[in-house]
C-alpha cells in the first residue's frame, strides 16, 4: 500500500472564487505563502477565467508571476478555453486544468455550451497546453450527481475520462462538485476508473455538502487513489451549483492520513495558522470537522502545560 497522500490545495482558487469579501492580490499571496510554509507542494493558485464571470480571479495575471518559491511548489491554474490558455502561457504557467461537466444541463448553465461542445473545447485546450510544453489535467465535474439532472451514470463519467486521457491529459480529477456522493458510489466509480486507467493517473475532488467528504475520501483511498484536492478550513463551494457547500477540508484529510499511517508532509500547526489567516481575509469562520477536537486539545494543553 502506497503510504503517501498527495494533497493539491485548491483554497486560493476554488476556495476564494465565490467569496463575498474581495481578497486582494497581496493578501492571496500571503495566504499562499502560509500554505507553502505548512508544507503544501501542490497548489491551485488561480483561474484564467473571465473577470466578469468570476471577479475574485480578476488578478490572475498579476498573481501568478508573483507566486512564492515556484521551484519548490507545483502551482497550477484552471483555464476554461484557448483564450484562457493564452493568458496562462504569457504568465509562464507550467500546469493547467480544464473542467468538463458530465451533464448537458450543467454545461449549458455554466458555460452556455452543449456537452459535445464543451468536450471539444477541453480537447482543444489540452492539445494547446501540451504543445506549449505544459502539464495538462482535466476535471470531470458533477461526476456523481448534477444539481439539474440528478444522478449521473458512471458509464458516462468513465467515457469522458477516457476522452480526456485520449486528448493527452496527464491526470483526470473525478469531482463530486456539489457534494452529493456517498462512499459506496465513490468506491464503485473510483475503483472502476482505477482498474481501467490506473490509480496513479487519477485524483478525487470532494465537497462536504452532506457531511460525507471525509468518508468519501477514505472510500477513494481504499480504491487506490492517493491524490486529492482539498481546501483549507473547508473553504469553497461552486458558484454555478445551487446549495453546494465547501470542499473537503485540508486539515480533515491531513488528520485522517496521520491516524491511518499515511503521510502528507503537511504540518498541522502551520496549516492552522494558514486557516486563521484565511478566516481573517474572508471575514467568516472556517474549519473542518476536526476543528472542534483540535480546539479541545489546545485547551487541555494550556490547562495542563502538556
Amino acid at each position: 500500500m502506497n503510504d503517501v497522500l498527495t494533497i493539491n490545495e485548491v483554497g486560493p482558487r476554488d476556495g476564494l472564487q465565490n467569496q463575498r469579501v474581495a481578497v486582494s492580490c497581496d493578501d492571496k499571496l500571503r495566504l499562499i505563502q502560509a500554505l507553502v510554509d505548512a508544507g503544501l507542494r501542490a497548489i491551485e493558485a488561480t483561474s484564467f477565467v473571465s473577470p466578469k464571470a468570476v471577479p475574485q480571479m480578476a488578478d490572475a495575471d498579476e498573481l501568478f508571476v508573483r507566486l512564492p518559491q515556484p521551484e519548490r511548489v507545483a502551482y497550477s491554474a484552471l483555464v476554461p478555453n484557448v483564450r484562457g490558455l493564452q493568458r496562462a502561457q504569457a504568465c509562464q504557467v507550467r500546469e493547467i486544468a480544464v473542467v468538463l461537466s458530465a451533464t448537458e444541463t450543467m454545461n449549458q448553465r455554466n458555460i452556455n455550451m452543449s456537452l459535445d461542445q464543451a468536450t471539444e473545447v477541453c480537447i482543444q485546450t489540452l492539445d494547446g497546453a501540451i504543445k506549449a510544453g505544459m502539464r495538462a489535467k482535466a476535471y470531470v465535474a458533477v461526476a456523481f450527481e448534477c444539481p439539474f439532472e440528478g444522478a449521473v451514470p458512471p458509464e458516462r463519467v468513465l467515457a469522458l475520462t477516457r476522452a480526456m486521457f485520449a486528448a493527452g491529459a496527464a491526470e483526470v480529477v473525478i469531482a463530486d462538485t456539489i457534494g452529493a456522493a456517498a462512499p459506496r458510489a465513490v468506491s464503485s466509480l473510483m475503483g472502476a476508473a482505477a482498474a481501467e486507467f490506473g490509480a496513479a493517473r487519477l485524483s478525487a475532488h470532494l465537497h462536504d455538502t452532506r457531511g460525507f467528504a471525509l468518508a468519501n475520501a477514505w472510500a477513494a483511498i481504499e480504491a487506490g487513489i492517493r491524490k486529492f484536492d482539498t481546501s483549507l478550513g473547508g473553504l469553497g463551494g461552486c458558484p454555478f451549483a445551487p446549495g453546494a457547500a465547501g470542499n473537503l477540508a485540508t486539515e480533515d484529510l491531513v488528520q485522517l492520513a496521520a491516524q491511518s499511517g499515511l503521510s502528507t508532509g503537511i504540518d498541522m500547526a502551520a496549516l492552522r495558522s494558514a486557516i486563521a489567516l484565511a478566516q481573517t481575509l474572508t471575514q467568516r469562520p472556517l474549519g473542518g470537522r476536526i476543528t472542534a477536537w483540535l480546539g479541545i486539545q489546545d485547551t487541555y494543553r494550556a490547562r495542563t502545560g502538556q
